[in-house]
């Protein structure tokens, strides 16, 4: 039998199910790739927002990791949350010269306004993880607290890229989603060189906890494939697209994306 592509996703669990580790996964397995996992932190929360994080050690980290790449293999890897120095150190470490596509997500905010990411861990980021990337996915938010370039329309979005570029990532895609007084949701896909846009109908929903873990990690899955990367983020566009439009209450806040909006 055919095994399917691998994916190993490095990020904090989500009690609530809606971000983080179960969302990756959830997406992964909506893909059609074998979803692994290194868990980096525990956090409780809900749709109301996080009540408490708690980080495991970096030999944790790092012995997760290698089980999973020492026996079954890695087609392709997604970074998550990794909310402090030595984390990102260990991470970044593990990433060097992997010799498959890597997608950083940058997380530093969650979806309620919770801080993710230790300010102190920013230039780790900045100098050892964003090297390490063949897309880096920052949003608007994470754009200007690694680079302090701020957007407030479109034709900004394309000097946020170039800043998020001077780091090393291959490819950026500056995530727009959170541009207000839009009818579409842009996000640019710049390498230096090439630009791409991906424009989609702005859907009218509130649920949309775990979007960017979601995105991610269905670029990931994607570029697993042996796709090229402005195919893989237009695929994983198009699936997210139909998961925020699928978003569902659930708790009193903020639900999540469905992932399984292809099935239903």
């Amino acid at each position: 039998m055919s095994i399917p592509p691998r994916v190993l996703t490095v990020a904090g669990s989500d009690s609530g199910g809606g971000a983080g580790i179960q969302a990756d996964l959830k997406t992964l397995l909506a893909l059609g790739a074998h979803g692994m996992s290194v868990i980096t932190a525990v956090t409780a929360q809900n749709s109301l927002g996080v009540r408490g994080v708690w980080e495991l050690p970096a030999e944790a980290v790092t012995a997760q990791f290698r089980a999973v790449a020492d026996d079954i293999g890695l087609d392709a890897v997604k970074t998550g949350m990794l909310s402090s120095p030595d984390l990102v150190r260990t991470v970044a470490g593990l990433l060097d010269d992997l010799g498959v596509p890597v997608v950083v997500d940058p997380v530093g905010v969650s979806k309620h306004g919770d801080t993710l990411l230790a300010a102190e861990a920013l230039d780790a980021v900045r100098t050892l993880l964003l090297p390490t990337a063949t897309v880096a996915t920052p949003n608007l938010d994470e754009v200007e607290q690694l680079t302090g370039v701020r957007v407030t329309g479109e034709s900004g979005m394309r000097a946020a890229a170039e800043a998020v570029l001077a780091y090393g990532p291959r490819w950026v895609l500056v995530k727009g989603g959170h541009l207000p007084g839009t009818g579409s949701a842009a996000d640019l896909l710049c390498d230096g060189t090439e630009e791409h846009w991906f424009r989609a109908v702005r859907h009218d929903n509130r649920h949309t906890h775990g979007t960017g873990c979601t995105l991610a990690s269905a670029v990931a899955a994607e570029l697993a494939r042996g796709r090229a990367v402005p195919e893989a983020v237009g695929r994983a566009k198009a699936y997210v697209t139909g998961a925020i439009a699928g978003g569902f209450a659930l708790g009193g806040g903020i639900g999540p994306v469905d992932h399984g909006w292809r099935n239903r």
